[in-house]
């Protein structure tokens, strides 16, 4: 097996659509556990079906948008998504970023106390 470059590696979007999915499972595994609940439990709470649950705990849904921004609202998080020249990336390695310079750009983020919602 070859190993791809730095620079390869992050032009894919099989690359990101994995890391985002890793972190996926991550959140939800850890919602799951800090709330004792099984899966099942998560799908009634979402208003979906266990297979529903069970695809997204082994990484086979490929999510839209919509239903990323649901399963993190649903789990007491927020999605947060930022763009970066893909020369300012590290990659992740071992579920680690490898400098603390640059994080991941797939992250879900803890809610921020005190974050208000103007109307325009």
């Amino acid at each position: 097996m070859t190993m791809l470059k730095r620079e390869e590696l992050i032009t894919r979007p099989e690359y990101w659509l994995e890391t985002i999915q890793n972190e996926i499972f991550r959140q939800v595994t850890a919602y799951l556990k800090d709330n004792n609940l099984t899966q099942t439990q998560f799908a009634e709470q979402l208003g979906v079906s266990k297979g529903y649950v069970s695809q997204v705990m082994k990484g086979e849904f490929n999510y839209t948008l919509k239903k990323l921004i649901e399963l993190s609202l649903a789990i007491g998080k927020a999605p947060v998504i930022g763009f970066k020249p893909l020369d300012e990336i590290t990659p992740i390695v071992n579920n680690k970023v490898s400098s603390t310079e640059t994080p991941p750009l797939n992250q879900v983020a803890e809610p921020v106390e005190n974050y208000k919602i103007t109307g325009r």
